[in-house]
C-alpha cells in the first residue's frame, strides 16, 4: 500500500465558499477517491487561511473580533464541502494551536540552518490585500493589480524581516526543468521559469502592522516584534497538517501532490520549495496548477461582481450532477465556462437521457426476463472494447500524465454511450420472445454483459459521482460499497447471481434536487 498525502490551497477566511473554491475541492477529491480505489493509503488535506489582514479589515467592517469571524467562516466552508461529498481526512486551521508553533518552528530552523536566508530591510512598495502581497510594476495595470482591479492598492513602507528568495533561482530552475515534472500542466512549469529568468526579489517574510497572525520569532533589531507575513503562515500548513516539528499526525511528510489554482502557483513552486530547501527538509513531489471556472468569460470574483451563487447551483439538479458537471465542463488543465443551460444540457443528455437510462432498462429487464438474478454469461467484444476506455481513463487519472479528469469522464462516458447502444444492437425483448435453448443462452449472455458493464461504470464514475455510484450499485446488486472496489482490477468482475433491485429515478428531469 502506497502512502498518497493530497492537499489543495487552503481558502482564505474573508467570504462565502464560491465555485471556484468548490472546483477546486471536488477536482482533488476525485483524485483522492480514485487513490483510494487503487489500494493507497490516502491523507486529504483541506482547510482554510485565517490570518491577515484582509480578515483583520473585514471583523473591522462587521464589528466583531477576527476569531469570531473566522469560526464563522470555517463553519459555512466545512458545512458545504460535506454537502458536495468532499471526502477530507483533515481540516486544518492557521489559527490551530499546532500549526501556529509549526510555523514558528520552521522560520527557526531556516535560522538554523542558513542564518543569512532572514535579514532586516527597509522597504516601500504597493501592496494588493486582496492578495495579501506586494506587487510589480508588472502585476499592476491602470493602478490596480491585475487580479483584484476593483481594490486600491496600498502603498507600504516599513522595515520587516526578508527571506534571500534570490539565492534560490539556480535550485528552482532546476528543479522546474526536473524530468519528474514537479510542476504541471507544462503552461504553468513555463510561467515560472520565465519568472525565475526575469531575477527573482527577496519577499517580506514579516509585517510591522499587523496584529492578527502568528508573532514573527525573532525581533528586528530595534527591538520591534512583527508579525508573520501571510504566505510564510499559509504555505506550511502542509507540513505543520502532519505535526510538524514532531510526528504527531496520520499523514507524513513530503506530500506527493499539491493541487492549487493558476494563480497561487507562484507561491507553491517558488517560495514554498526555497522555504523548505533552505529549511533542508524535502519538497512535495508535484504541484498541479488548474485554471479557473468562468462567467461568461469572467473569473468569479467576489470583489469583482462575479458571483454565482453554489447553493443554488448545487441545489439545482444536486451535489452528484454539480460535481459530474463542473469536471465534465472545465478542463482540469484550463479554463471553462459555467452557465445552468449547459449545467441543463448536460444533465439530460449525460446522465439522466444516457447512464440513468442505461441502468433503469437493464434492470428492468433482468427482473422481467430473469426474476431479478443476473445469468451467467462468458466474457464477450464488449469487455474488450470497455478495456480499452478504462486503459485511457486511468492514464488521465493516475498522474502520469497529469490529471486530466474531463478527459477521465469523457472515456468513462463512452463506456455508458458503447452500453447504450449495446442495448439498441442485441435488442434483448426480441430474445426474450423466442422459445428456443439458443436464443435463452444469447438472453443470458447480453444481460450479463450489461451488469458487467454497468458495474465497470458505476466503479469508474465513483470518484466524481459517489452517490449516485453507490445507488446504482445497489440496485444492480453488487456487494457492499462502490468505493470498496479496485479500479485496477475491474477485468475480475463477475455479476453472475447478483440480485437487482429497481430503485428511484437516478436523474429525475422534472423535480429539481436540493442536495
Amino acid at each position: 500500500m502506497s502512502k498518497y498525502f493530497l492537499t489543495t490551497a487552503i481558502d482564505y477566511a474573508n467570504g462565502d465558499p464560491h465555485i471556484g473554491h468548490a472546483y477546486e475541492k471536488i477536482g482533488a477529491d476525485a483524485i483522492a477517491r480514485y487513490r483510494r480505489q487503487r489500494g493507497d493509503d490516502v491523507h486529504f488535506l483541506i482547510g482554510m487561511d485565517e490570518h491577515g489582514q484582509k480578515v483583520e479589515q473585514t471583523a473591522a467592517q462587521q464589528g466583531v473580533t477576527p476569531q469570531v469571524l473566522v469560526d464563522a467562516l470555517a463553519a459555512r466552508f466545512s458545512a458545504m464541502w460535506q454537502r458536495l461529498g468532499i471526502s477530507n481526512d483533515q481540516f486544518i486551521r492557521t489559527t490551530d494551536a499546532m500549526h501556529r508553533a509549526g510555523v514558528r518552528a520552521l522560520i527557526e530552523r531556516i535560522f538554523e540552518r542558513n542564518p543569512d536566508d532572514f535579514y532586516e530591510r527597509a522597504y516601500e512598495g504597493w501592496y494588493c490585500v486582496g492578495c495579501e502581497a506586494f506587487k510589480t510594476d508588472a502585476e499592476i495595470l491602470d493602478g490596480k493589480c491585475v487580479l483584484h482591479p476593483t481594490r486600491t492598492l496600498e502603498w507600504v513602507e516599513e522595515r520587516n524581516w526578508f527571506f534571500r528568495l534570490s539565492k534560490y533561482g539556480d535550485f528552482l530552475r532546476a528543479l522546474l526543468l526536473d524530468e519528474r515534472g514537479f510542476l504541471q500542466p507544462e503552461s504553468r512549469r513555463n510561467e515560472m521559469l520565465a519568472l525565475i529568468d526575469r531575477g527573482l526579489d527577496d519577499v517580506s517574510a514579516s509585517r510591522s502592522r499587523l496584529t492578527w497572525g502568528i508573532p514573527f520569532p525573532k525581533p528586528l533589531s530595534s527591538g520591534e516584534r512583527q508579525t508573520t507575513y501571510v504566505w510564510f503562515d499559509a504555505l506550511p500548513n502542509y507540513l505543520t497538517a502532519t505535526g510538524f516539528p514532531g510526528d504527531r499526525g496520520r499523514a507524513t511528510w513530503p506530500a506527493q501532490l499539491h493541487i492549487v489554482g493558476k494563480d497561487i502557483t507562484r507561491f507553491h513552486t517558488i517560495i514554498w520549495p526555497a522555504m523548505l530547501r533552505a529549511a533542508e527538509l524535502p519538497l512535495p513531489d508535484r504541484v498541479w496548477g488548474h485554471g479557473f471556472v468562468l462567467l461568461g468569460g469572467e473569473r468569479f470574483s467576489k470583489s469583482a461582481g462575479v458571483r454565482l451563487d453554489v447553493d443554488e447551483a448545487v441545489a439545482r439538479h444536486g451535489a452528484d450532477a454539480f460535481r459530474y458537471f463542473l469536471l465534465r465542463e472545465v478542463p482540469f488543465d484550463g479554463d471553462g465556462s459555467f452557465s445552468f443551460e449547459r449545467f441543463d444540457e448536460r444533465y439530460n443528455a449525460d446522465l439522466a437521457n444516457s447512464w440513468g437510462n442505461l441502468a433503469s432498462r437493464v434492470i428492468a429487464m433482468i427482473e422481467k426476463y430473469r426474476g431479478g438474478v443476473v445469468p451467467h454469461g462468458a466474457p464477450d467484444d464488449q469487455d474488450t472494447a470497455d478495456a480499452r476506455h478504462i486503459a485511457a481513463y486511468h492514464s488521465a487519472m493516475d498522474g502520469s500524465r497529469g490529471f486530466l479528469l474531463h478527459e477521465a469522464l469523457q472515456h468513462a462516458m463512452a463506456l455508458v454511450t458503447r452500453g447504450n447502444e449495446f442495448v439498441q444492437t442485441t435488442q434483448p425483448w426480441q430474445l426474450a420472445k423466442q422459445m428456443d435453448e439458443e436464443s435463452r443462452r444469447a438472453l443470458d449472455s447480453v444481460l450479463s454483459s450489461l451488469v458487467r458493464q454497468l458495474a465497470r461504470q458505476t466503479v469508474l464514475l465513483a470518484p466524481f459521482m459517489p452517490s449516485k455510484a453507490q445507488e446504482v450499485w445497489e440496485q444492480i446488486g453488487g456487494p457492499g460499497l462502490v468505493t470498496a472496489q479496485r479500479n485496477d482490477r475491474l477485468d475480475d468482475l463477475d455479476a453472475t447471481g447478483w440480485t437487482v433491485t429497481k430503485g428511484a429515478p437516478l436523474f429525475p428531469k422534472e423535480a429539481r434536487s436540493t442536495g
